[in-house]
């Protein structure tokens, strides 16, 4: 589990060993992580091509305006989106 003391959101990541869980993918299941420092941004992007992600296009246009898509080896996505998480911005859910 992954969160800061006293925030609103975790980010958890959950195993289950006793029976297989097929992935249901689309091109909108996203992880999405803002990172609004240019520099940060820029060495975030290059660490995803030295783990082994490839570089796509997003299905939604909104996340390739100010950031990258990933894709990892079984087809799952991050979105490195270069700038802050304002929760009243409402363009991401078009």
């Amino acid at each position: 589990m992954l969160g800061h003391v006293g925030a609103a959101r975790h980010f958890e990541f959950k195993c289950y060993g006793a029976h297989a869980v097929l992935p249901t993918l689309t091109a909108e299941n996203l992880v999405v992580l803002y990172l609004p420092d240019a520099v940060v941004w820029a060495a975030a992007c290059k660490s995803m091509l030295v783990a082994g992600f490839k570089p796509v296009g997003s299905f939604n246009p909104y996340w390739d305006e100010r950031g990258c898509t990933y894709e990892d080896p079984d087809d799952y996505r991050t979105v490195l989106e270069r700038a802050g998480w304002n929760p009243s911005d409402s363009s991401s859910d078009d």
